[in-house]
């Protein structure tokens, strides 16, 4: 009995460890995000982690990138460096022109508001030259410059 308990102390604290990267001793999540937002005492984090880690919802956010847990960088994470890799050509067409299809989905993929497209369309079409620095500029190098664009941003910056 005494290797399993210490068996599943293990496993949970290397879970834990792994998830909380910058999220608190807790970890990202369902309970630290959203049920033990402001969790700042010792019980609230012990009641957070194990909500995290017995629901399987820490599994499911480090994997889709949801639940507070973008930064872990799971699997579903890359569809915006995807799609850029796929459009690369008429992302830049559409991106020097202001508008497009391929502008579109993309914001559609990063769920801008329509509210904010104009803005996000213009500032893209304003950083035109950092995007699309040559023509070997590569989908990484395209979404990171897109991601800095976006933070620089107020508006704007809430999208990334």
């Amino acid at each position: 009995m005494k290797k399993l308990i210490v068996a599943t102390a293990l496993v949970t604290a290397s879970t834990f460890t792994f998830a909380a990267g910058g999220h608190g001793p807790s970890g990202c999540g369902l309970g630290s995000n959203i049920i033990m937002k402001d969790a700042d005492e010792w019980h609230e984090h012990v009641l957070a982690a194990t909500t995290n880690g017995t629901s399987g919802n820490q599994t499911f956010g480090m994997t889709s990138g949801t639940l507070g847990c973008a930064d872990a960088g799971g699997p579903l994470s890359t569809d915006i460096q995807q799609y850029i890799d796929g459009n690369l050509d008429q992302l830049a067409a559409d991106t020097a022109r202001g508008e497009g299809d391929s502008l579109a989905a993309l914001a559609d993929l990063m769920d801008i508001e329509n509210a904010d497209r104009t803005l996000f369309n213009q500032s893209l079409q304003a950083n035109f030259d950092k995007l699309f620095q040559s023509e070997n500029t590569t989908s990484g190098e395209a979404a990171e410059v897109l991601s800095a664009i976006m933070s620089a941003d107020k508006t704007l910056s809430k999208y990334v």
